[in-house]
């Protein structure tokens, strides 16, 4: 197997430690074309190509954190990591680890690590690295890994929800959903909702979006259920779609074009966050972006002359 053939075979699994580590499709692939020149710029073949490339890949993924961190402290509004279609690396034995790290919730847990407790966390964690893989790929004694490791699983736990729906009960859920949200029925809604559902939108400042976050079933049921028949009369259109391995949906305009991808947290039975992904820079690996702008404009158009219809009419 030569250089390319080695790296091709490997790519899944370096996209899927980078995204973990970044949360951006983005600069994962970006990492990963990194890695690929570094290898082909080598001279010595190591001993395994699956730890060198991972290292690699890692320790340059923890350079562009680092960075990053610094402009997402600046960001306009909530910061969300870029939707996530499907991941590319498939491993049957670890299955519900691979899962649950790529989600919405998980990624924003590992927000709150440092680069490096991220870095253990993303090897040892989700893809079973042995000990003395992890150290050699983020620099750091053996000893030290295991430090970072648990203070990493405990950030992780004291946020993780303590009830995780399975896969069958949260596309049910999720059916139960988009049905009402296409129909606005606001009580089909509010019945899958919990109490304390907060709805909250990514915008960056470069897309329409919540001013603050929704929180309540009644509040958000009445919104989504309001505003919602509004945007599909200017021929919105949504296609239900696992979004970082979550239940969830793409947002089209008429022509086709991508406006924002919902991700739903379904636990426990009902559906605890809603998470909109708006900003247009965030979008562009799902294919081409709409104009978020012009879409609620058009949308303020036809409900002022509805009003100003039914002013007339009375």
């Amino acid at each position: 197997m030569d250089k390319v053939e080695e790296f091709e075979e490997l790519r899944p699994l370096l996209f899927s430690i980078a995204y973990r580590i970044l949360g951006s499709v983005g600069e994962a692939e970006d990492a990963v074309q990194e890695t690929w020149l570094r290898f082909d710029g080598s001279t010595a073949r190591p001993l395994s190509t699956k730890a060198f490339l991972s290292s690699v890949v890692t320790r340059i993924s923890i350079d562009v954190l680092r960075s990053a961190r610094v402009r997402r402290e600046e960001y306009t509004g909530p910061w969300f990591p870029e939707p996530l279609l499907s991941d590319p690396y498939q491993d049957p034995a670890r299955a519900v680890e691979l899962a649950d790290s790529v989600s919405m919730a998980a990624l924003l847990l590992l927000e709150r690590l440092s680069p490096a407790e991220r870095a253990v966390f993303v090897l040892r964690e989700v893809f079973a690295f042995g000990f003395d893989e992890v150290a050699a790929a983020v620099g750091r004694s053996e000893a030290s890994c295991r430090q970072l490791l648990v203070r990493a699983r405990r950030h992780m736990e004291e946020g993780r929800p303590r009830f995780a729906a399975d896969r069958k009960e949260r596309q049910e859920l999720a059916t139960r959903f988009f049905d009402a949200l296409k129909d606005g029925d606001v009580g089909g809604l509010r019945k899958v909702l919990a109490a304390d559902v907060r709805m909250v939108g990514d915008g960056g400042g470069k897309a329409p979006q919540l001013a603050k976050a929704v929180v309540g079933a009644d509040k958000v049921a009445r919104l989504l259920g309001t505003v919602l028949p509004w945007v599909f009369r200017v021929d919105v259109t949504f296609e239900p779609r696992e979004i970082n391995g979550q239940p969830g949906a793409l947002f089209r305009d008429r022509d086709g074009k991508v406006l924002h991808a919902l991700a739903l947290d379904v636990l426990d039975g009902q559906i605890q966050t809603i998470r909109a992904v708006i900003n247009p820079d965030k979008l562009g690996h799902l294919g081409p972006v709409g104009d978020a702008w012009a879409v609620d404009r058009e949308v303020k158009q036809a409900r002022r002359q509805s009003s100003s219809s039914h002013s007339a009419d009375s």
